[in-house]
Parts: structure tokens; C-alpha cells; sequence
């Protein structure tokens, strides 16, 4: 059995609130679903330029799940790691040391996690 991670238990906790959300109000979510469904297509900017877009606005705004999703999210659409740093680091410019402690905590664990190279909870 592969070991459970923070970010692990991050993204269950999102899709099982997610779940929950879509049961109690099932026209909204599924509005949603399918507003950020199109948000993400490949386009005139590819998925991968849009999870960095978003993983940068995430961080810029402190949301720890988008930070910890969209992360993943970029390393599953080819992202390197230098280009998540990259990204991350332009939202620091924008939205200063607060902006970087986001990166330098919540990005960099989950990029360990990703990579096998962080210890499980206990």
C-alpha cells in the first residue's frame, strides 16, 4: 500500500467536499463543473499554461486548496519543476512575502509529495 501524504489528504478532503457540496445543491455544481470544464480546455493557451495561471493566481490569493490542487495539476500537464517555481515566483512579485510563503510551503511540499520525496503522515 503506497503511503498517504498530506497532499493526499488534501485532495480527498476537496473531493469529498466537493461531493457533499454537489449533493445539497446539484444544479450549482454541476454549473460549476462545467463553467471550469470549459475554463481549462485546450485553446488559444494550452492546459498546461492555464494550471500555471492558475496555480500563480492561487497562491497569489492564499487559497490552500487551489494551491495544493492546482500544483498537481500542473505536474500531471508536463509542467517542470523550474516552470512551477517560475510561476509561483511572479505571484510573490505580485503579492509579496505573503504570496511567497505560500510557495515556499505549500508548493514545495506538494511538489515533494508528487515526486516520492516526502515522509507520509503519521
Amino acid at each position: 500500500m503506497e503511503d498517504y501524504t498530506f497532499t493526499d489528504a488534501v485532495l480527498a478532503d476537496y473531493k469529498t467536499g466537493m461531493g457533499a457540496m454537489s449533493e445539497q445543491l446539484p444544479k450549482l455544481m454541476k454549473s460549476f463543473h462545467a463553467f471550469t470544464e470549459i475554463s481549462f480546455e485546450e485553446g488559444e493557451i494550452s492546459q498546461k499554461y492555464k494550471q500555471l495561471i492558475a496555480l500563480a493566481v492561487s497562491v497569489y490569493a492564499h487559497s490552500e486548496y487551489c494551491i495544493i490542487f492546482h500544483t498537481k495539476a500542473c505536474m500531471d500537464a508536463g509542467c517542470t519543476v523550474p516552470e512551477v517555481l517560475e510561476a509561483v515566483g511572479v505571484a510573490a512579485a505580485l503579492g509579496g512575502g505573503s504570496a511567497l510563503s505560500q510557495a515556499v510551503t505549500l508548493v514545495m511540499q506538494t511538489i515533494d509529495e508528487l515526486q516520492g520525496n516526502a515522509k507520509p503522515l503519521q
